[in-house]
């Protein structure tokens, strides 16, 4: 598995050779680019030495937030999305033995439960934990029966609506556009009170 989202060959390294840093990248992708969110874990590892859920857990709070804050800096909204970082990590650490990878293989789980157990954590909600089981299936390499099923129209083949389907610039182009294509149909809709 080899991922090109970020356009930094160090943050894409650190994508795909740790399982949780992509967690971490799905869970800071909200209000900011795909690029930066999925470039925070990089900035995490290089500022604290280590991208291990049991160290990330385990950080000072007010400090992890810091570490957030410094430039360029992690997410834009540094408390809330270091604190999340946190929480995740734990439940990661208490949950999955500190082993990202095992929330989706551990005891062989279907596509279903994949989601159910992505849904469970700390900032994922059920578009989140569609698009990143999405991303297992379509990059990463998981088996795990009905995996596009479970992730809905992000799972399709080809679908160009999230970062499940980046694997090069034209692809990235048109993620951006089917994006804003849906951006644009929802303000249209709010417009005619629809």
């Amino acid at each position: 598995m080899e991922l090109h989202i970020t356009g930094d060959p160090a943050a894409d390294q650190l994508l795909s050779e740790d399982a949780f840093a992509l967690l971490i990248g799905m869970l800071l992708d909200q209000q900011v680019t795909m690029e930066s969110a999925f470039a925070g874990p990089e900035k995490i590892r290089s500022r604290i030495g280590s991208m291990s859920p049991a160290a990330i857990a385990d950080y000072d709070p007010a400090g992890f937030v810091e570490v957030f804050k410094e430039r360029p800096s992690v997410h834009r909204f540094p408390g809330s999305m270091a604190g999340r970082v946190q929480d995740l990590a734990a439940v990661v650490q208490r949950d999955w033995n500190g082993d990202a990878t095992a929330i989706w293989t551990r005891d062989n789980p279907d596509g279903q439960e994949v989601l159910r157990r992505l849904k469970g954590l700390p900032g994922f909600g059920e578009q989140k934990a569609k698009i990143f089981l999405a991303l297992l299936g379509k990059q990463c390499g998981l088996q795990a029966q009905g995996w596009r099923e479970a992730a809905g129209a992000y799972g399709q083949e080809s679908a160009f609506l999230s970062v499940a389907d980046i694997v090069d610039p034209e692809s990235l182009r048109k993620v951006r556009a089917n994006k804003q294509a849906a951006k644009a149909a929802i303000k249209a809709a709010k417009a005619s009170g629809s």
